[in-house]
This record gives structure tokens, C-alpha cells and sequence, in this order.
């Protein structure tokens, strides 16, 4: 985040009124720093996590302007949902992945839609390697940039199917909002159920139950670049699998 926005958005923060909001503020800070650190674990070392904690404060600072008790949740609930939606806007400004990635991962992704209408069932890593004319090894190696760049907009992430993926890149707007979000969530749900067992369960642990990759790796006693390998195939069958949902970079 540039220092002119971060001040824009503080100064058109700190223009609104101010009741008990500094005690919210400085009572969760720390609450800050932990997801901001949290979020880190899973995302490439070209993110800072001063810029997280800087759009996560903004995050909280709105969260303490609109909190309503009467809404049931608490304060820590709420804030904690505004401070990583705050930091995950932040990543999404800045797309650390080179236009050749991208490409790549088109590419990969319409090889295992080929594959599978061919072969009428799951594609294999081998099988899409020799689609895409590369050898195995670049196969995996490209997977592994695809899934630390994390290319679908998987970061959003809560602990449901219904907001697994962030449209897979796609953009539901207008008056059909509602019918299209409904839509959607179907095809996902659909599509993830689809995928093969392990794929799956990489998912789940990774998105639903806040694993990093290591830990799913030890989990499931396969190496991290295992995981890293199967977290990115998993996520290039899905894209594969909503192709009408996902708009092309």
C-alpha cells in the first residue's frame, strides 16, 4: 500500500466521529500482527507484512466505526473478518505473478480439460505434462509457482465451500448478483466434490482448517513440495473444471 493511500484512508477514517473507538483500537492491535503473521505462512516472501499490518489497522479502525452489538457477534468476531478482508484487499493490488506464470497456467489448465474429456476421468500429473510437451519434473516445478502465488484468489477462505474460491478470478455484479453467487456456489461445490480424494483433503486442511503446507504435509506424511505439488494441481483441475467462471488474464 502507497503512504499517500494509507493516509487518504485514515484521514477519511479519522473525519468520521470518535466515541469509544481508540479503547477498540488499541485493545486489539495485537490482533493485527496475528493474522497478519498468520497470513504470511501462506503467501511468497514478496509480500510484506508491514503492508498487511498497515491495511490491517485500517481494517480495524473501520471495524471499530461500524461494530453493533446488536448484531450478536463480538467485537473480536467482527474485527477479526474486517482485518483480513482489509489485508486480503491489499494483496489482491498487487499481482506478484509474472504474465508468463499466468499464461502457464492457462495453458495447464486447458490440458487437463483436454485430457479428462479424452480419457473420461481424472488427469493424470504424467498425462498433462506430456499434453503440455514438458517434462515432468518442469511440470511440478510450474505447479509449485502457481500454488505459492496463489493465482486463483483462493485467500478469502472461510471455513465453508461457499466461499472456497473468490470466483476464480471471475467478477458476479449487477442485479443477478444473488442468482449468479447461487449459481456459483453450486458449480463449486460440484467441482470440488469432483475432485480425487487426496486433492480434496489438501484443500479442506489448507483452506478450512488453517494448515500451512508443511503441516498438511506432515499430516498426511508426504513432503511439503509434495503438498506444494498437489495443493496446485488441485487448484489448476478446479479452474479447469469452473472454466466458464474464470475470466482470462
Amino acid at each position: 500500500m502507497s503512504e499517500l493511500a494509507a493516509y487518504k484512508s485514515t484521514a477519511r477514517l479519522a473525519a468520521q466521529p470518535v466515541s469509544d473507538t481508540s479503547q477498540l483500537v488499541q485493545q486489539h492491535a495485537a490482533l493485527v500482527k496475528r493474522i497478519a503473521y498468520h497470513l504470511m505462512s501462506r503467501l511468497p516472501p514478496s509480500v510484506q507484512v508491514e503492508d498487511l499490518i498497515q491495511a490491517g489497522m485500517i481494517g480495524l479502525i473501520e471495524a471499530s466505526r461500524n461494530y453493533d452489538p446488536g448484531l450478536g457477534a463480538s467485537f473480536e468476531t467482527y474485527a477479526g473478518i474486517r482485518i483480513r478482508g482489509s489485508m486480503l484487499d491489499e494483496i489482491r493490488k498487487g499481482d506478484w505473478a509474472p504474465r508468463s506464470l499466468h499464461r502457464k497456467v492457462r495453458e495447464m489448465a486447458k490440458a487437463v480439460a483436454e485430457v479428462e474429456r479424452e480419457q473420461g476421468r481424472d488427469a493424470r500429473d504424467a498425462e498433462v505434462a506430456e499434453k503440455l510437451g514438458v517434462p515432468l519434473d518442469d511440470y511440478y516445478e510450474i505447479l509449485a509457482d502457481a500454488s505459492s502465488h496463489r493465482l486463483f484468489s483462493l485467500e478469502e477462505l472461510p471455513a465453508s465451500e461457499d466461499g472456497m474460491i473468490d470466483g476464480l478470478g471471475a467478477s458476479i455484479q449487477g442485479p443477478e448478483e444473488d442468482m449468479e453467487g447461487s449459481r456459483f456456489r453450486a458449480a463449486l461445490a460440484s467441482a470440488l466434490a469432483s475432485l480425487p480424494e487426496r486433492e480434496r483433503l489438501v484443500l479442506s486442511l489448507y483452506y478450512n482448517d488453517d494448515l500451512n503446507l508443511r503441516e498438511a504435509g506432515e499430516l498426511l506424511n508426504v513432503s511439503e513440495s509434495r503438498v506444494c505439488q498437489i495443493h496446485g494441481q488441485a487448484l489448476i483441475r478446479l479452474r479447469a473444471r469452473m472454466s466458464e467462471w474464470v475470466e482470462n488474464d
